[in-house]
This record gives structure tokens, C-alpha cells and sequence, in this order.
């Protein structure tokens, strides 16, 4: 188990981005070749003290570019043109990077979980590598590079908040702001569409789908720590998201992408009190 391990941190330390998309596919292969016997025997009770040395949450590798600067001071364009496009792009391109090195975070920091658990979270990384190329190779279609535009670092900063415990990075993370990104993304393909960009709606679609399955693995793993610790998960969840999210996270709701990623209707008519604009978009509508 540790040359798994040792193979996901030395993806999440790798800058450059090429070299941190083949890193987290061997680290993928190292776990698909160790026996299940060996599997089941290290992960039986959690790894605890053969986890090994954590990655500090400031350390992971990123390229020198894209700039970082306040969520602010990032560039908005209208979508009209071929530079709103552009810089449309590159911020899908920045999530995903994050996502990558998120992914590979919550497998190489949080022990005493089950394997299952590290196999969810290596899977994710793999198909976020896959997102990632996606719209690297988009972007690089329409004349630009990742790396081009200032970027935030919010859904880093989250990270960073959040590395201290398991439940509260299931619950704020894919439950938060990954959920978030269901809410937004139909509206955004169909700007691409108005735009007469079909391929980057199409490529939303795939993101779409599998960010879906995301989600639902953060709450999967979200009420699994709740029922270990015996806390009610909605009261708990609403308490973290008034913690860390004191304006609240309203938006357009993605109603059935919610239920299908595993929000309950409790949780829904929650987010719908908040929440006074109230849609069912679809990856369909568009």
C-alpha cells in the first residue's frame, strides 16, 4: 500500500501539468495491481499509522501560470466573443485542475477509512485528469493555452479549510462546490450553443455526467462519517454550510441533478428556502 500512496503524493507534488496527469495514472495502476487479499488486509481497519508522511495542504504542485489573484480580479468577458469564450474556458480548465489535486488530497490525507473510499477518490482523480484534457485541447482549439489568464483559488482555499477532517471536506467540497457547478453548467452550455460552439456543450455533457457521480460519492462518504460518529447528517451539513458559508450558496438549483447525486428531499427544501430563483435545468435543454 505504501508504493500506492507514495505514487498519489507524488502526483499531487508535481507542477507540471503533463507530468501530474501520467503520475495519477500510475498511481491508478498501482492500486489496480495489488491483490485484493492485500487490499482487504491494509485497509480491514483503516491505514492509521502506516498512512505514512501527509502532503502538507499548501504543498501541492501547480504550474507557475495561471496567475492567482482574487476571485475579483478575474477577467469576465462577454461570452459574444472569441475571448469571453477563451476565458470561459480556461476557468472550466482551472477547475478541473484543482479537482485533480483534490481528488488525490482526499486519498493521501484523510486515514482510518475504508478502501472503498480510496478507490472512489483515485477514480475521480483519473476522470478529472480526463476533463482536464478535454478542455485543455478546446481551449487550445480556439488559440489559447491553460496558463493564459489569471485564475482564483477558491476551490483550493476550501481545501486548505477543510483538511482538518473528513466529514467537513465531503460535506463542504463535492456537496458545496462541486454541487455548485451542477447548478451552473446547463446554463453555461447553452451560452456556448448561442455562441455556435456546440463542441464545448458537448464536452460539458461528459463533465456533467460524471461530475453527477462525484457529487454523489461526497455524500456517499459524507453520511458514512455522520452514521460512524452519530450525528444526523442534514442538521450537520446545514451547520457547516452557516459555518463556512455565511451568505449562504444560493443560485438557480439543478433540482434533478441534486436528487441524482444523492441530495435528500430534506436537504433539497433547505437549499430551496434560500434560494428564491427555482429552475429544473437539465444537460438536456440545451
Amino acid at each position: 500500500m505504501s508504493d500506492f500512496l507514495d505514487a498519489v503524493r507524488k502526483a499531487l507534488l508535481a507542477s507540471n501539468v503533463d507530468e501530474k496527469m501520467s503520475l495519477t495514472r500510475q498511481a491508478v495502476k498501482k492500486l489496480a495491481d495489488l491483490k485484493k487479499e492485500h487490499i482487504r488486509e491494509a485497509f480491514s481497519d483503516g491505514l492509521g499509522g502506516g498512512f505514512g508522511e501527509v502532503v502538507d495542504v499548501y504543498a501541492p504542485g501547480r504550474p507557475p501560470q495561471p496567475e492567482l489573484v482574487l476571485a475579483g480580479k478575474v477577467p469576465k468577458r462577454a461570452m459574444g466573443t472569441l475571448e469571453g469564450q477563451k476565458t470561459m474556458m480556461h476557468a472550466i480548465a482551472h477547475i478541473e485542475f484543482n479537482a485533480i489535486n483534490l481528488a488525490l488530497d482526499a486519498v493521501q490525507r484523510f486515514d482510518q477509512m475504508p478502501l472503498a473510499f480510496y478507490a472512489d477518490w483515485i477514480r475521480v482523480a483519473l476522470e478529472e485528469v480526463y476533463h482536464f484534457e478535454l478542455v485543455r485541447a478546446h481551449l487550445r482549439h480556439l488559440g489559447a493555452e491553460y496558463g493564459d489568464y489569471p485564475a482564483h483559488n477558491g476551490l483550493w482555499e476550501m481545501a486548505e479549510s477543510t483538511s482538518h477532517d473528513v466529514l467537513v471536506r465531503m460535506a463542504l467540497v463535492p456537496r458545496v462546490l462541486e454541487a455548485r457547478g451542477l447548478d451552473v453548467t446547463p446554463s453555461i452550455q447553452k451560452k456556448f450553443v448561442n455562441v455556435g460552439d456546440s463542441h464545448a456543450a458537448t464536452l460539458l455533457d461528459i463533465i456533467f455526467n460524471d461530475e453527477v457521480g462525484h457529487v454523489a460519492i461526497g455524500t456517499r462518504w459524507f453520511r458514512y462519517v455522520c452514521k460512524q460518529r452519530q450525528i444526523k447528517p442534514t442538521e450537520t451539513f446545514f451547520t457547516l454550510v452557516e459555518k463556512h458559508f455565511p451568505k449562504g450558496i444560493g443560485g438557480v438549483l439543478n433540482l434533478q441533478a441534486r436528487e441524482q447525486a444523492g441530495f435528500s428531499e430534506a436537504e433539497i427544501n433547505i437549499l430551496l428556502g434560500g434560494c428564491p430563483r427555482i429552475e429544473r435545468p437539465t444537460v438536456k435543454d440545451v
